[in-house]
């Protein structure tokens, strides 16, 4: 994928202050972090969203991304982390990444970056019927 910048970076064709690198898995700076130490961890193949990821690099994923939730908190002092991802919708780039923010209490983060909503009377149980047929 020549225009992706994600692949530059995984080839080294683009420059990124890395901080994971190995076979399966690149973890880089965001260039533009929520807070200093936001970490994005991508595969090295080309996969654009988490149903795309191969059965055989998920656990590798995971645990690449625990690692790094950890490396925050220990090396940064952070308290905890945020850690999110996009499928399509609101994915800056169409390369699958996962976002570890780095999070401490106070540090003026509120909640997720979008409105909340509530269910009606009986409406939660519908949704999760329909999610329960969609997954059977």
């Amino acid at each position: 994928m020549g225009s992706c910048v994600f692949c530059a970076i995984v080839t080294g064709e683009s420059s990124a202050a890395v901080v994971l690198d190995e076979p399966s898995f690149v973890g880089f700076l965001d260039v533009r972090p929520v807070f200093k130490g936001h970490v994005l961890l991508v595969p090295r193949e080309h996969v654009e969203t988490l149903p795309d990821l191969p059965a055989g690099l998920r656990d590798g994923f995971l645990d690449a991304a625990q690692r790094l939730c950890v490396a925050v908190k220990e090396a940064l002092g952070a308290q905890g982390s945020f850690v999110a991802m996009n499928n399509i919708v609101s994915q800056s780039v169409p390369h699958l990444h996962l976002h570890v923010v780095p999070r401490t209490k106070g540090d003026g983060l509120r909640g997720f970056f979008w409105p909340r909503t509530t269910y009606a009377d009986g409406e939660a149980d519908s949704y999760a019927t329909t999610l329960r047929a969609a997954l059977a």
